[in-house]
């Protein structure tokens, strides 16, 4: 995606349009009946909205194969018009300030997934025993693949989701938030599951499969959380096993990150056929049963091997993602670098900040530099992958940099608590860091998230005199680093000019603390 033309269905999706931008988003009330044996889906979606300005037109996005049938408000018929995957609806006039609401039939053969869950869609699957095991998971290809919403992050539902799940007898389905009701009608079966809170679009998934469940409780920060499983039933015992990191990891982010930002709807890990997602308050399983990233480790540090990848990364997207969530796609670091760091900060809480550093240092040898992290706006644009552990990185730089690990645990903090259940820009966590720091981290940023250029430390010693100076930055980068003198942490200061450093014995080694996300060479006299 990166380097394509920008063309003007990714301007449709991608910015928030003349038929967005009137209409603020209150509510989905979404019904799907879900067919394994034909693989296809049916439903209804009731959007519930208030009216901020004036304009007659509605813009909804859903994507080929799925079809809109029909749209219908207080009983009568509307007339819609397409432009590939944005629909466009036209209403009555409609009186600002007033909360309205449609509802929207669909149907249709959603796309299947066919590397999920980076091409996103439909899993249809079936388990060990024959039994349908399907799932979604559109974090990239929008949710607009299988239902019809207002397809931007910018706007979510503030009152949540009822998603109503219906599938054929003797499998169960598993949604977002809590469980308030079962119905049986012949041999189908509906699941009604509520989300109170906002809720991303992308986190919205159904699940459906030969489930079991069993849960605990956890007494958290703000009282008593429940964790709920829903695993297949012949890995019953296996998910017993490994799902007892879910009390640890959750205990270490609301150590680092503040309480749990759902509580009222619960924390569900919900086992999955692909590898997994993070789903706000349903997330998806798919590690099969063992620590690492399918069993290895990211990092070649040794300590990937110490925590289920799956349940730590993906439980850490419910603080950055679904907390925090970025407005537009472009910034998407905010989800996978925050996250991606989340990991060493669990190794930090329950093992060592030896292991917390050489972890995420060891994840160095996957960042490609191959473009910046943050993407184009307004295009349904993302950066670089490199967000993930570039972005990690980058934290840990700057937890380096404020030298005060008390303060640095209060911005993450703060930030989940400014910014709780909010969507936000890359500019809006720069300037609250920035701020909260009390450092001027502006060429910082601009460095690291905005080029794909890495500092480099030139340095060289005469006897006691260490002379240094930055390579490969944008104009004004300063940024303070450690260097390691013959053993010795020392704080140096450089700039593109050349400056030195007088030390009371002659110098025999020299080295770039590791800690820090720079390059370095040694310059021979």
């Amino acid at each position: 995606m990166i380097g394509q033309e920008i063309t003007r269905q990714d301007v449709l999706r991608g910015s928030i349009t003349e038929e967005r931008a009137w209409w603020d988003l209150l509510h989905y009330d979404l019904k799907v009946t879900v067919n394994p044996d034909q693989k296809k889906i049916q439903g209804t979606n009731t959007i519930t909205y208030k009216v901020l300005s004036k304009n007659k037109v509605m813009q909804i996005d859903l994507q080929k194969p799925m079809k809109i049938k029909r749209v219908e408000q207080n009983g009568k018929k509307l007339s819609v018009s397409s432009e590939g995957s944005a629909h466009f609806i036209k209403l009555k006039k409609q009186k600002v300030g007033t909360e309205q609401s449609l509802t929207i039939h669909f149907e249709g053969k959603p796309k299947e997934a066919v590397r999920p869950p980076w091409d996103g869609g439909f899993s249809w699957d079936q388990d060990a025993n024959g039994k349908h095991f399907v799932a979604t998971s559109n974090q990239g290809i929008g949710s607009s693949i299988w239902w019809p919403n207002k397809d931007h992050p910018a706007d979510e539902p503030d009152r949540g989701v009822d998603l109503f799940i219906t599938a054929p007898f003797g499998l169960t389905a598993v949604g977002n938030g809590r469980l308030v009701d079962v119905k049986e009608m012949g041999a189908l079966k509906t699941w009604h599951w509520k989300v109170v809170n906002p809720i991303n679009n992308y986190g919205v998934n159904i699940n459906i499969g030969d489930y079991v469940n069993f849960s605990e409780k956890f007494e958290g920060l703000n009282g008593e959380l429940d964790l709920d499983y829903w695993v297949l039933r012949d890995n019953l015992d296996k998910a017993k096993t490994q799902f007892e990191q879910v009390p640890l990891m959750m205990r270490a982010f609301e150590y680092w990150f503040g309480p749990y930002p759902f509580y009222e709807d619960s924390f569900k890990l919900v086992e999955v056929p692909y590898l997994g997602m993070e789903h706000q308050s349903s997330v998806t399983y798919g590690n099969r049963y063992q620590n690492g990233y399918l069993g290895t480790d990211l990092s070649d540090s040794g300590w990937g091997l110490q925590f289920d990848f799956i349940i730590i990364h993906e439980a850490g997207h419910e603080w950055f993602a679904n907390n925090i969530t970025n407005k537009d796609v472009a910034d998407m670091w905010l989800h996978e670098g925050f996250t991606a760091y989340s990991e060493n900060l669990y190794l930090n809480y329950h093992f060592s900040d030896i292991a917390a550093s050489e972890y995420v240092v060891g994840t160095r040898r996957l960042i490609q530099n191959d473009s910046p992290i943050i993407g184009t706006y307004n295009a349904n644009r993302r950066g670089s992958s490199d967000m993930y552990y570039k972005g990690s990185n980058i934290l840990h730089t700057l937890r380096q940099l404020l030298e005060d690990d008390k303060k640095w645990r209060q911005i993450l903090r703060g930030l989940n608590a400014t910014f709780k259940h909010q969507t936000v820009s890359s500019a809006q966590v720069e300037k609250y860091i920035s701020e909260q720091s009390g450092i001027d981290l502006t060429e910082f940023w601009q460095q690291y998230l905005r080029t794909t250029m890495i500092p480099k430390l030139e340095y060289k010693w005469n006897d006691n005199e260490l002379s240094f100076r930055y390579t490969n930055i944008i104009e004004k980068f300063d940024m303070p680093v450690i260097v390691i003198v013959d053993g010795e942490e020392e704080w140096i200061f450089p700039s593109s000019e050349w400056k030195s450093k007088k030390f009371s014995n002659m110098i025999q080694e020299v080295q770039v603390k590791p800690d820090f996300y720079v390059d370095s060479e040694l310059i021979l006299n």
